[in-house]
């Protein structure tokens, strides 16, 4: 896993209301760990099991001096609410609580531990010390379910512990009428962001410093050797592998007191002539390691990149929602074999040359390009030279999250989450580009991303990460998460006699 991306270290601490029989909490907690175990999640089981205040403090010390960063709280029985929900306050990473099921109808008596009622009043008594805590849809379960659980919560607690620790690094102004880039800083700190903000000619200044790096030539090798047959400039390599480094190194030195890092960098319209290039396959490169460095200064839009970079572990890339699928094309390749998807279904997800290789389709198209718009404004549509640096082809087909945690120009976070698949479709276009299909995307486009007033950018997760992403956006507070309404479930604003 990059470097960029936090490894999650788990805990789990048992929990018993000292009218109950303690060995019943430690029993199960030592069935959840064996069914962790068998499911591949590592899980560090302490053996503090908490019924009072003195308790709860033995157990955080004894889960943080083993190192762990995301915690467990079991219920194995009742649970005692007041040292419980302590042990949130005093932890310092993700919690979640998660409680036992009764084991067997044969022991009632005894073996009843009651921690379905005892969830609630842990739920009770979180809310009424305002702390936060992840917890499960149904937070019940046996060893086997619990695991199910635990192994959920991993993904989110990266994410988590990431953002907690994450400082976004950009390069700006935004381009001029992209108010999309607008990026309250407020709802960043609420969530426990850090920002630095520099101007486009600090890192001009770095780059030119850069200029002879010892490291330029083995990183240009990297570059071809990734590339293969599509490095159709490897004169220009150099040049990527001099701004890769200024980036690297910018962020290395930089991030502080912060242990992650993601970028957010102006990339036009006086980028290419000043720097010779555009940065698009550079940003494509580190996206690819878990370092998202967002398009025209999108704040959070790189955030968004780095949240889902957290969950996945896996390549994200942040797009535009930017045009409509022709009629004709839909016609003859769409809709014949995907009968379930309208016309108003499908899109088209373009960026300049963002996405990350190991995300697009392998075939001849796929190849290091120039920037076409750039190429017509910028050199009048001649032979490219500076406005090379692209990296294209079609977006590989497959699940996909279409996502973005946003910063209103109140300053408050609003997001959106919608499933749905890249079809394996010939774009017939330019840029790294793909024809998304999201179901009642039409009424989504209308009734959130319009009414709510998204911009154009969304980040792209590659699979289905809704449920993840939702829960971190509820954990970190986000009191507004939209979703594709299926269809007869209307929006707010939506005309029920359209």
């Amino acid at each position: 896993m990059s470097q960029n991306i936090p490894d999650v270290k788990l805990g789990i601490i048992a929990v018993s209301r000292d009218c109950f029989v303690l060995s019943l909490s430690e029993t199960r907690r030592k069935a959840v760990v064996s069914a962790c175990t068998k499911k591949g999640v590592s899980i560090f089981e302490a053996k503090t099991t908490v019924e009072n205040e003195k308790d709860a403090v033995k157990a955080v010390e004894e889960v943080t001096k083993a190192g762990c960063n995301a915690l467990v709280v079991f219920l194995g029985n009742f649970g005692p609410e007041t040292p419980e929900t302590l042990i949130a306050q005093w932890f310092k990473g993700p919690v979640l609580y998660a409680a036992a099921a009764e084991d067997t109808g044969k022991d009632l008596i005894n073996g009843r531990g009651d921690a379905y009622c005892g969830m609630l009043n842990c739920s009770y008594n979180l809310g009424l010390r305002k702390l936060k805590a992840v917890i499960p849809e149904y937070p019940v379960g046996d060893p086997k379910g619990i695991a199910a659980m635990i192994g959920d919560f991993v993904p989110v607690a990266r994410a988590l512990i990431g953002i907690s620790r994450l400082k976004i690094i950009t390069f700006g102004p935004r381009p001029q009428d992209f108010f999309a880039c607008n990026a309250p800083i407020k709802g960043l700190y609420d969530i426990g962001v850090e920002i630095e903000e520099n101007s486009e000619l600090d890192l001009l200044v770095s780059f030119r410093n850069h200029k002879g790096d010892k490291r330029i030539d083995a990183v240009a090798k990297d570059m071809a050797k990734e590339l293969g047959a599509g490095s159709q400039y490897p004169d220009l390599l150099p040049k990527l592998a001099q701004f890769e480094l200024t980036l690297l190194d910018w962020a290395e030195a930089h991030k502080g007191a912060r242990d992650y890092v993601a970028f957010a960098d102006k990339c036009w319209p006086a980028f290419p002539s000043e720097f010779g290039f555009v940065p698009c396959y550079v940003n494509s490169r580190l996206a690819s390691r878990g370092i998202p460095v967002s398009c025209e200064v999108d704040i959070y839009g790189a955030l968004s990149e780095y949240i889902g970079a957290c969950i996945t572990g896996d390549a994200v890339t942040l797009l535009d929602i930017n045009n409509s699928v022709p009629l004709d094309l839909y016609t003859s390749d769409i809709k014949p074999k995907y009968k379930k998807y309208t016309i108003q279904d499908v899109f088209m997800g373009f960026h300049c040359g963002n996405t990350p290789i190991c995300k697009l389709k392998k075939e001849k198209n796929t190849a290091l390009k120039f920037q076409l718009i750039q190429n017509r404004t910028l050199e009048g549509g001649k032979k490219p030279d500076f406005t090379r640096g692209t990296l294209e082809g079609d977006i590989a087909a497959g699940e996909i999250t279409f996502y973005r945690l946003h910063g209103g120009p109140d300053g408050s976070l609003q997001a959106y989450i919608a499933q749905g698949e890249v079809l394996p479709v010939a774009t017939r276009s330019f840029g790294g580009i793909g024809v998304f299909a999201i179901p009642e995307m039409g009424r989504f486009y209308r009734h959130v991303l319009i009414a709510k007033h998204y911009p154009h950018h969304g980040a792209v997760a590659f699979g289905k990460f809704g449920k993840a992403l939702f829960t971190v956006f509820d954990y970190l507070g986000v009191p507004d998460i939209a979703y594709n309404q299926p269809k007869g479930t209307l929006y707010k604003t939506e005309n029920p006699f359209a």
